[in-house]
């Protein structure tokens, strides 16, 4: 089987980060006005080093299957290694939630009864999930079939309005005062927490090494650059959708990409660009469903997680992972479709991004007991990386809100619950 190479596997962490985050963030972010730069800005660093992160494991252990999974478990072991596998499995169908709210918000860009009614949108956003939980149910050739046909829109739309809208900006827009009341410290700290997710899913590569050509080199390669890119395009279409439309106008935006695009390309422009973000929503959420049963599947065939997961259907889908991961993100979605679209929105991307830290933070402390037995040079230079990571997580964490570092504790401890019953009852004579 042929393996991806440099060009493919960067685009499969770009295309990985680039889905539906970006897409509603600059309404969630409007509220902050020009601070949110100074949280992209943040946010940009902390993926960085991130990569670095996981470039430098994976140079250490180019064969290890599951990403942030693999490496904490081989390096903490079994029991921090569910943890992790459980915390990342929390954040892959919160994510899930998060993009069908998203897409929801430009299906109203056509369909504006859908936004318009909190059931209305909560019920498009259930039909969604379950639509590609029955394509991922057909079988890995139907899925690619589906990422194929979207994976080219997912940068389109944020180019077109980057690339031509920098030309209409408008600094009494880009730099109007925030409306955000707190301190200037709390309002970078959120803006960097929110925009956090955005950059969700830049160690892909690593989850996918045994399909990488040269992994030890290739892997890390793809991950700096990809992440890269994907800040300079997130960096221009922040700073473009901010100087073109009003703040209050973005603050109630449900899809500010296209309400930008109909500013400098009228009308008939808005409905263009929402149909690029639909299959880009789509196609991510394609690919999320994808891997929150792949993720459960690689921690079962390692007795971590019940051996359910680890049950596939006559096409090789892991049926049982994809469909309980889809009532879990149901549930994420259902339980918030009282509040509006964008609070629905930054509730499960907080969420989300609160689950994703946890495998990240742990897997820079994985880096730090892995090279100690490296030269004192290349030692340095990933200790320094793993150190501001480790920093730069704990900071996140706490920005996100005690409402849903609660919710994400009860999450996590639940989790770890079900570990100690299963080892428990394996155990007992």
């Amino acid at each position: 089987m042929k393996k991806l190479g440099f060009w493919s596997s960067t685009a499969l962490v770009t295309g990985n980060m680039i889905g539906s985050g970006i897409f509603l963030l600059p309404a969630t972010l409007a509220i902050y006005g020009s601070l949110s730069l100074i949280g992209w800005l943040c946010s940009s660093v902390g993926a960085l080093l991130l990569a670095l992160v996981f470039r430098s494991l994976g140079q250490l252990q180019p064969q290890a299957l599951g990403g942030p999974y693999a490496y904490v478990r081989s390096a903490l072991g079994d029991f921090v290694g569910f943890a992790v596998a459980w915390g990342y499995w929390i954040s892959i169908w919160c994510t899930n939630a998060a993009i069908a709210v998203a897409c929801v918000g430009y299906l109203g860009v056509f369909f504006p009864a859908i936004t318009q009614s909190n059931v209305a949108s909560a019920s498009c956003g259930l039909a969604l999930i379950w639509l590609f939980t029955g394509v991922n149910a057909l079988g890995l050739q139907q899925v690619a079939w589906v990422q194929r046909m979207t994976t080219v829109l997912k940068i389109i739309p944020l180019l077109l309005v980057g690339l031509v809208g920098v030309w209409f900006i408008r600094l009494e827009f880009l730099f109007a005062p925030p409306a955000f009341e707190g301190s200037l410290f709390e309002a970078i700290t959120a803006t960097t927490t929110l925009s956090l997710f955005a950059f969700l899913g830049l160690e892909s590569a690593s989850i996918a090494s045994s399909k990488i050509d040269n992994p030890a080199k290739t892997m890390g390669r793809a991950s700096l650059f990809g992440t890269a890119l994907t800040v300079f395009t997130y960096v221009l279409c922040s700073i473009v959708i901010m100087g073109v439309l009003p703040p209050e106008a973005l603050a109630s935006s449900n899809a500010p990409f296209a309400d930008a695009a109909e500013v400098f390309w009228g009308v008939s422009s808005k409905y263009i660009i929402a149909a690029a973000a639909v299959m880009a929503t789509l196609g991510a959420l394609n690919g999320w469903i994808l891997i929150q049963g792949q993720l459960p599947l690689a921690a079962a065939s390692d007795r971590l997680f019940p051996a359910v997961f680890g049950r596939t259907n006559r096409r090789d889908a892991p049926i049982y992972g994809i469909a309980l991961s889809s009532v879990l993100a149901s549930a994420v979605l259902f339980l918030k479709f009282s509040e509006s679209l964008v609070d629905k929105f930054t509730f499960m991307m907080t969420l989300s991004t609160l689950s994703a830290l946890i495998p990240y933070l742990l897997s820079a402390v994985s880096l730090l007991l892995m090279i100690r037995s490296a030269s004192q040079g290349q030692k340095r230079s990933k200790q320094i990386a793993a150190a501001l990571s480790i920093v730069f997580c704990i900071w996140v964490i706490f920005g996100c809100g005690m409402d849903v570092i609660a919710y994400g504790s009860i999450l996590l401890l639940l989790g770890l619950v079900l570990y100690a019953a299963r080892t428990f009852f394996r155990t007992k004579p």
